[in-house]
């Protein structure tokens, strides 16, 4: 057991001061003691906060960052990136993969992520073949969480079609291809190389409505409930205004209207982007309650749209971010373009606090900590008892902290520029991060190294 004590912490119940947490050393949180002798501990000096989950990543997508800002076509969408992405995919192999991931994750720790919760399609071979291990992909994905320390929650996806209509996949998803009794085969095995590794979840994916057949959609959720009654299951839905009047023209529903009437979304369920909803829609999401997986800096990248916060929040719906193709890798860039996004299209300010006199920074955090670990299916979101230990500490002395106290620290990280106050970062117990630096740093970056030279050549 460890003792740590912080001077100021962010607790379920709110600030704290002379907190004294005990960690276990499988590391969970045990006991939580405010106004506590910091003697017998181990004091750390800056503002304890949890860590924030990051619920939507495609890692590969990292090494990319930057490299589709060039325009195409007069009018350059989503679809002409998607064409960029899975030409850059075509490039990547297992190795690959490994190295881009591990580097993404130390960036994500020193940023304040704590854990990653990644929809995994990459499966096959280049050519569209099955590898030795079928599941060498999602080791290769565990392997970098664990060379990171990050937590991750892996979410094999199911991939079956290019369109709706069960249109069959082109030459370029070959990748991505699998039936459901291998995806839920490739779930089993994952699940039982992690049963007993705390830092990890395996859930599953459904790519989106259009990559997978209703029928299919209902076997694979049914299989995977045989397996794991309350394991997360997240889907793309809604992102693109094509895919909304392509869902149309095929079943005569809207995507989230189809989804809700046609599959068992309940509170392990996420909703990646459902950008473009009606206010029934939104209504009717809300009180699944199921997650909506926000990630605001590639929704703006790829030019999505903007999500109807006003009517999800109303309706009291449940949410976090992600990071997704890691344009960014902060939560905290997430979270200032979510209300940035609701203050230029309302022509108000603090949008999300939606009451007089809430901090705006801590409604961000506070709905970011407990959707972002909802989703992930792990005890990820808070300083409390029976949660991992995954904790961040704030240097007090930062330029955008300095002279703050309770809910300012968090509106000043959010709201005061660029650098990460993120001074230390812990996860399951133990610290990943030390003076912004990982103990790893220098071999991650210079595999990464290696592969994005390669693939510049």
């Amino acid at each position: 057991m460890t003792d740590l004590f912080f001077n100021s912490a962010f607790l379920s119940s709110g600030w704290e001061n002379s907190v004294r947490v005990a960690i276990s050393e499988d590391g969970w949180i045990h006991g939580i003691t405010p106004d506590a002798s910091p003697e017998g501990c181990e004091s750390v000096f800056g503002i304890a906060v949890p860590g924030v989950p990051n619920l939507h990543s495609h890692a590969f997508q990292r090494a990319m960052a930057g490299l589709a800002e060039r325009a195409t076509t007069n009018t350059d969408t989503f679809w002409s990136w998607r064409e960029r992405m899975y030409a850059f995919l075509e490039r990547l192999g297992p190795e690959d993969i490994e190295a881009i991931a591990a580097q993404l994750y130390v960036e994500l720790l020193r940023h304040g992520f704590t854990s990653v919760t990644e929809f995994h399609y990459i499966r096959n071979h280049i050519d569209g073949s099955i590898y030795a291990d079928p599941v060498e992909m999602g080791q290769r994905i565990l392997s970098a969480a664990d060379q990171a320390g990050i937590g991750a929650t892996l979410l094999p996806v199911l991939y079956r079609s290019s369109d709706f209509g069960s249109k069959p996949p082109i030459p370029e998803q070959r990748r991505f291809v699998a039936g459901v009794d291998e995806l839920i085969s490739d779930v089993a095995k994952l699940r039982d190389s992690v049963v007993n590794n705390p830092q990890y979840r395996i859930g599953l994916a459904i790519h989106s409505l259009r990559a997978v057949p209703p029928e299919d959609l209902e076997r694979a959720v049914n299989s995977y409930r045989d397996i794991d009654r309350e394991g997360p299951i997240h889907i793309h839905i809604a992102e693109q205004m094509r895919e909304v009047n392509d869902c149309l023209a095929w079943s005569g529903a809207r995507p989230v209207e189809w989804l809700l009437d046609n599959a068992p979304v309940d509170r392990y369920w996420c909703t990646i982007h459902a950008t473009h909803m009606t206010t029934e829609e939104a209504a009717a999401l809300a009180a699944s309650e199921a997650v909506v997986g926000l990630c605001p800096t590639t929704e703006a990248n790829l030019g999505d749209g903007l999500f109807r916060f006003k009517d999800f929040s109303t309706a009291e719906g449940n949410w976090g971010v992600g990071t997704d193709s890691h344009v960014s890798v902060s939560p905290i860039a997430e979270l200032r373009l979510l209300e940035y996004g609701q203050r230029i299209t309302r022509q108000e300010r603090n949008v999300v606090a939606g009451a007089h006199d809430r901090s705006t920074g801590r409604v961000l955090l506070e709905n970011a900590w407990a959707g972002g670990s909802k989703a992930a299916g792990r005890p990820t979101g808070g300083l409390e008892i029976g949660q991992r230990a995954d904790i961040l500490i704030l240097d007090q002395n930062h330029a955008a902290l300095v002279g703050r106290a309770g809910d300012e620290i968090l509106d000043s990280w959010i709201f005061s520029g660029e650098q990460t106050p993120v001074q230390h970062v812990m996860v399951g117990g133990e610290w990943v991060i030390r003076d912004g630096h990982h103990h790893r740093e220098e071999e991650i970056l210079a595999r990464y190294g290696t592969v994005l030279r390669r693939l510049s050549s």
